[in-house]
């Protein structure tokens, strides 16, 4: 009797002792595979943050360009004319010259010879009037016939030379269509009323 109780204990003892190894086997075998498991997670976390890193886009190739700045011109662009169609050209004085002695209220008939050297005719209505200067009692002249291309007329004015006025007395006349538009040459007149007295040279001692 005595020696079954000691049998079963040491049978006891040995089981529990068994018991305890296969115990510290499970948990160092948990311990080990719970390890395992971390590593590869960590493996596997930084793989994912290597596939997902941006890769570098490679910066444009910059080329240069060669600005070229043009120079401007210096040749004054012509002034453009109110209708290229017209156009009068100053010929000559048929009477009263430039600097003619004159006396106030002196009456006399200023003619010029001109030319039509535009493209089209004057029409009647187109009017020759003061433009300047003093118009010395002149009246508008009204052309009544048709003045074709390439033709030559004389434009006369009376006029009357001012009282009080001494010294050079200049007048300007210019041709105009029916719409009042000027073209052509400014056709003028000077005159000379009264003494001018021209300073005399000073001779250097």
């Amino acid at each position: 009797m005595k020696s079954r109780t000691i049998l079963l204990g040491l049978t006891l003892l040995l089981g529990i002792f068994l018991f305890s190894c296969a115990n510290n086997q499970t948990e160092q075998t948990d311990e080990v595979d719970t390890d395992a498991i971390r590593t590869q997670a960590v493996e596997t976390f930084a793989s994912n943050l290597t596939e997902l890193a941006p890769t570098p886009t490679p910066l444009p190739t910059l080329t240069a360009v060669l600005l070229v700045t043009e120079t401007p011109s210096n040749t004054p662009e012509p002034a453009p004319t109110s209708n290229p169609c017209y156009n009068l050209l100053y010929i000559a004085d048929i009477t009263i010259d430039d600097n003619t002695q004159m006396k106030p209220g002196e009456t006399f008939t200023k003619v010029w010879e001109v030319q039509n050297i535009g493209g089209c005719a004057w029409r009647p209505g187109f009017t020759f009037r003061h433009v300047g200067g003093e118009p010395m009692r002149g009246n508008t002249v009204t052309i009544d016939e048709a003045i074709p291309t390439g033709a030559k007329r004389q434009l006369s004015v009376e006029m009357v030379v001012p009282s009080g006025i001494n010294g050079v007395i200049e007048s300007a006349w210019q041709m105009a269509d029916e719409n009042g538009v000027f073209f052509g040459d400014t056709l003028s007149v000077k005159i000379i009323v009264g003494n001018i007295t021209t300073p005399s040279a000073t001779t250097a001692p």
